[in-house]
């Protein structure tokens, strides 16, 4: 039996038993780690570079794919330095390094689908008082609320989880370090700590959700009364993608924190990781993207330049 204070690295799920197999999974990760990188780098430049796209709707989504970068280049990197040296160690303070943000970047994700939805509500059901309510001083002060509520659930997370004694090994059946995963080597009643800080986050993120519901319900009631069948399509073409996202998000990562032990299996864990930590971040940039035509001649007019820049 060991205890937390003799563990020094923990061993992470391998996701082969032979080379050729981790290697293919390994070129698969890669793949997926550069087309979020690409994406999500495309709209960061292209709302920065382009005038046109210098309001509150544009920089929240700036500040969400900053955030889809963060959060898969906290989890996707060392799996892939893994796969390919054919290892499974994390120290242990790269474990504890490694979800204060990934649970950073993924509460300030949640915040940001949260007030993007408001931002919809405010310039579809009171578009007179857009510029007031959504100035850009509010705009900084809405980012920066949710930078530090992120920072501060992170921080409790973090600390509530690695001061819990653990006796039962170090083996993680994930592919990165979670929570749920280093609460099963708990061997004592204080892993029930950690447990009511879930679920006073879950909460928080629920309540958000039924922000969000509610926002949209208004929102499709206004859109519906629009005289335009061309303004009701671009209203619910920027809506419904968010939508999507978000309830995929919070189902998934419910299920991954709120299941009963059950219902775990080493095979679902991972497919609800991956879900909740690596398909928003990468498809992201491709909802966002290809329903949006203002994103979309942003992002062709700096393909444009850079290619002129290149030929010249």
């Amino acid at each position: 039996m060991s205890n937390s204070s003799s563990i020094t690295h923990f061993l992470l799920l391998a996701f082969a038993d032979t080379q050729e197999l981790q290697l293919l999974y390994f070129w698969l990760l890669l793949g997926i780690y550069l087309a979020a990188l690409l994406g999500n780098g495309l709209i960061i430049t292209a709302i920065t570079c382009d005038h046109r796209l210098h309001t509150p709707m544009y920089f929240f989504l700036l500040n969400l794919s900053l955030t889809d970068l963060g959060s898969i280049s906290t989890t996707l990197p060392k799996a892939m330095v893994n796969l390919l040296w054919d290892t499974r160690t994390i120290s242990y303070w790269g474990c504890a390094a490694q979800i204060f943000f990934f649970f950073f970047f993924i509460t300030s994700e949640y915040c940001l689908l949260t007030i993007m939805a408001y931002d919809r509500y405010v310039a579809i059901c009171k578009p007179l008082h857009y510029g007031t309510l959504l100035s850009s001083r509010v705009c900084l002060h809405m980012a920066a609320a949710a930078c530090a509520s992120a920072f501060l659930n992170a921080l409790l997370h973090t600390a509530s989880t690695f001061s819990i004694p653990l006796c039962h090994g170090n083996v993680l059946n994930q592919f990165f370090c979670e929570i749920p995963q280093i609460l099963k080597l708990s061997c004592s009643d204080y892993y029930l700590r950690e447990v009511g800080l879930i679920v006073v986050s879950a909460s928080s993120f629920f309540g958000c959700f039924v922000f969000i519901v509610v926002s949209y319900v208004q929102i499709f009631r206004a859109v519906l009364r629009i005289p335009s069948e061309q303004g009701r399509h671009k209203a619910f073409s920027t809506c419904l993608p968010h939508l999507v996202i978000v309830s995929l998000f919070l189902s998934t990562c419910f299920f991954a924190y709120l299941k009963q032990p059950s219902l775990s299996s080493p095979s679902l864990d991972l497919l609800m990781s991956v879900l909740y930590s690596v398909v928003p971040p990468a498809v992201n940039p491709c909802i966002y993207s290809m329903r949006n035509q203002e994103l979309k001649d942003a992002s062709r007019r700096l393909m444009s330049w850079i290619f002129f820049k290149s030929d010249k």
